[in-house]
């Protein structure tokens, strides 16, 4: 009797095809990585590096600020920080008799900012916004200011402002002997000398960020409003300006950071003396001037830190409460 081997049960396990085993293709399991060891280790670097600078830089130098706010300090050697408490404060607030002044021309500052150069730099949005010929051209001309260093606009200015060869005492002829007028030296002078050249610099700032808000006003608006018999004046007050109060919120902000932190320019103009006293130049002063007093200097950073946060938290809160219900 013969058994026939050629039928094959249906159970009989599949016959590997011939090769070596090498050649099988496996199946991957679990999670497969996305990023080899060496993309994590550039991208912990490209991380790390930024933030370890951003808090010892930032961070750090704040928390020490604050904590040095309440010691007196020479800067020299460690041992010689001494607490005192809250007389730092105690005496900034009354026997200083730069800081009133100092914190009264930066609100000085702020007034001007926000009323010359502000409405300037929107009505130059305005402008610009209507696709005149060469717009471009202007729009570079007006926001060179910005993009110059401080420095060289306080240099620009002292020589615009020089009483012997500078450009306004020869316009109106006060280049002369005995005539002379002092626009940095006068005390009666020197500040709003200084605010025509920060105006000058704020206006091309305020323009950008006009010029960037009416990008996003929607056209049919205007359209609309021309089509109710709205001239320009009244299109713009109904229509175009309540659109722009995002806008409004961010020029406030700026120009209130950028009347605190005001420095180049008055410390090249004269260093802060004689009426131009400020918050920061007084800081200046007193941490790396000729009788290091850190502690206090610290004190009178701690008063500007307060009044910054003062206005950046709430700014700060009302966005993030805008993006959430966004």
């Amino acid at each position: 009797m013969s058994i026939d081997t050629s039928s094959k049960s249906p159970e009989a396990a599949p016959v590997p095809p011939p090769g070596p085993a090498s050649a099988v293709k496996r199946v991957p399991q679990g999670h497969k990585r996305l990023l080899t060891r060496r993309d994590r280790v550039t991208l912990a670097f490209m991380a790390g590096v930024p933030t370890v600078l951003h808090v010892a830089l930032v961070w750090v130098t704040a928390l020490a600020s604050i904590a040095l706010a309440f010691t007196t300090w020479d800067g020299i050697g460690f041992d010689a920080i001494k607490w005192v408490g809250l007389d730092n404060f105690k005496q900034l607030f009354t026997d200083n008799p730069q800081f009133w002044p100092a914190v009264e021309h930066n609100v000085i500052w702020f007034v001007v900012l926000i009323l010359i150069p502000t409405p300037l730099g929107l009505f130059l949005a305005m402008q610009l916004d209507k696709k005149i010929r060469f717009s471009r051209v202007y729009q570079t001309a007006f926001f060179l200011p910005v993009v110059m260093s401080l420095a060289v606009t306080g240099f620009v200015w002292q020589l615009i402002y020089n009483p012997d060869t500078g450009l306004i005492n020869s316009l109106i002829g006060a280049n002369k002997p005995g005539h002379y007028i002092d626009w940095i030296g006068d005390p009666h002078l020197n500040l709003w000398a200084v605010l025509v050249a920060a105006s000058w610099r704020h206006t091309g700032y305020m323009m950008i960020l006009y010029l960037a808000g009416l990008k996003g006003v929607d056209p049919s608006l205007r359209e609309a409003s021309s089509l109710d018999g709205a001239n320009e004046w009244q299109t713009f007050k109904n229509v175009i300006f309540p659109t722009l109060r995002p806008t409004n919120t961010v020029v406030l902000v700026v120009t209130i950071i950028e009347a605190l932190r005001a420095f180049d320019l008055v410390f090249v103009f004269n260093k802060g003396a004689q009426g131009t006293e400020l918050l920061s130049i007084l800081i200046t002063n007193n941490i790396i001037g000729e009788s290091s007093r850190i502690g206090y200097g610290s004190a009178i950073a701690v008063v500007l830190l307060v009044i910054s946060l003062a206005v950046i938290i709430p700014y700060l809160i009302a966005t993030f409460r805008k993006e959430r219900r966004a």
